[in-house]
């Protein structure tokens, strides 16, 4: 039995359940929510101390990227921006002058300006010193054909190295592929955490039925209510956009994503492409990719070569494909992918994500200029459009500076969120008998509590979420695991000191 003592009637609601025999007591009496909630607190307890400190590390890290957007802006305002000027010259041109500035590597893409006091970006892929992942973008003024400068670009996007740093230390800490398990960890579980807090907020108010209960913290309360006030109140505001944070970052994890990609396939859900293939005696590439190994094309610097690998005559130049392109209303802002190889496509697609979208994309033949296939992402299946919606939004591209503003907020509220927790179970340590301890655990036995109508089908739930999202299910066995060899040795520790069981 336990001798820590009870709190105050006060904080009934919050104190924790008689333990041992006294769970087992109330199982025949509990029923609905007063049966799950015990088990809702323990898991939310014990998910909120172990699983914080990744949420803690990605909420700031998130807070970081947030603001990478506009601080890019400022940093490298020099290559991004230039005075606008009357006249534009042919993106060939432009592309020639990148390449006398910078000779290395080869030419992966081409962004034309998309407003007249922006530079055209010239992507470089395979030029020494830029990891693989990365390509070099050469900016050039559209109206004078000066360089600007070059910067190392990642992602469709075009992240400069400001935004790749810190969308590295978001996304694996800067740990490679085995850093983005925590991450994904966090992801996998922030979800449990914030369904978890809402119920046990809506369930503990379930007396006062008011917004203002639920939405308003006490500001009469003081100590852990006070605290406590705070969390449930701010956790109501920032449920349902951790909910979406969530949803959105599981969808390009490794392997909840993986699990999530499989299925769209399965659905007929995947984001379609468009056909680069321009002769029957060339495989069919899908969506093209980095042009490592592509030869320079005709009409940029006067080298000899071509997407045929024969004469300058075999390629319309990159202003005729940019000319079909616009045709068929691809308008700016663009990116038009060079041919990977000879019986291809060059691919000119929409680099819009903001709203509205644009993804638009076709595919140009370099001997004829005429389109050869076309993807409007209008034809998207509904799953394609939602997944770039939710992505766009996470990433805060898709309400530009509006977006930014309410992912940081989001973020706050998550870093004050897990702060409160942690200073709630500071509050409610025992200080009778040790001054320097953490607060106690939920009681075990809360699962018994669960009739078995709905214990089996919530074991069933739990296992094939368990399955789809990998890292919840391992990291909850773990809990499982620990949680049972503390309790073997509380019970030890219990028979050692009193021999005589009280029922």
């Amino acid at each position: 039995m336990s001798t820590e003592p009870r709190l105050a009637s006060s904080d009934a609601d919050d104190a924790p359940d008689a333990v041992g025999s006294g769970v087992q007591r109330a199982a025949g009496r509990r029923t609905g929510w007063s049966a799950l909630r015990p088990l809702v607190r323990r898991l939310h307890f014990y998910a909120g101390v172990l699983i914080a400190p990744f949420l803690l590390v990605t909420a700031v890290t998130g807070l970081l990227y947030a603001g990478a957007f506009q601080a890019e802006k400022v940093v490298y305002a020099h290559e991004l921006s230039v005075p606008a000027g009357e006249r534009t010259l042919p993106l060939s041109r432009q592309v020639a002058a990148a390449r006398k500035a910078h000779p290395e590597g080869e030419i992966a893409a081409v962004r034309p300006a998309p407003q007249p006091d922006e530079t055209t970006r010239v992507l470089l892929a395979d030029v020494p010193g830029v990891s693989a992942e990365h390509q070099l973008a050469v900016f050039v003024d559209p109206h004078t054909g000066s360089v600007r400068g070059a910067l190392p670009t990642y992602g469709a996007t075009g992240a400069l190295p400001l935004r790749t740093w810190l969308d590295d230390l978001h996304r694996n800490l800067h740990l490679g592929d085995s850093g983005r398990l925590y991450s994904e960890l966090a992801a996998s579980w922030l979800w449990v955490v914030a369904g978890g807090g809402l119920a046990l907020w809506i369930g503990r108010k379930r007396t006062n039925r008011r917004l203002r209960a639920l939405a308003l913290p006490d500001r009469t309360a003081t100590g852990r209510r006070r605290t406590l006030s705070w969390h449930g109140a701010v956790g109501v505001w920032a449920a349902v956009g951790l909910f979406f944070l969530s949803a959105t970052g599981l969808t390009w994890s490794t392997y909840a994503g993986g699990n999530i990609d499989e299925l769209r396939q399965a659905l007929g859900q995947a984001t379609p492409t468009v056909s680069t293939a321009v002769a029957e005696d060339h495989a069919h590439h899908g969506r093209s990719g980095g042009m490592a190994g592509m030869p320079d094309m005709p009409g940029m610097d006067g080298k000899k070569g071509g997407a045929a690998s024969g004469s300058a005559a075999a390629d319309v130049g990159i202003d005729k494909v940019l000319g079909a392109a616009r045709a068929k209303g691809l308008s700016d802002p663009v990116e038009i992918g060079l041919p990977t190889d000879k019986g291809t496509a060059y691919v000119v697609k929409q680099v819009q994500r903001s709203w509205p979208e644009k993804q638009d994309a076709v595919a140009v033949d370099p001997g004829t200029g005429k389109v050869t296939d076309v993807s409007r992402f209008a034809d998207y299946p509904v799953l394609a459009q939602l997944t770039r919606y939710g992505i766009d939004l996470h990433t805060g591209t898709l309400f530009g500076i509006v977006n930014q503003l309410a992912l940081a907020a989001l973020a706050l509220a998550l870093i004050f969120l897990i702060l409160w927790g942690y200073r709630m179970w500071w509050q409610r340590r025992p200080t009778r008998d040790r001054t320097l301890s953490f607060g106690r655990p939920v009681p075990r036995g809360a699962w018994r509590q669960i009739p078995l109508p709905v214990l089996i089908p919530l074991v069933l739930v739990v296992a094939v979420v368990g399955w789809a999202v990998p890292l919840l299910g391992i990291s909850l066995v773990a809990f499982l695991v620990v949680d049972l060899a503390f309790g073997v040795v509380a019970r030890r520790r219990a028979a050692a000191a009193s021999p005589v069981t009280v029922d």
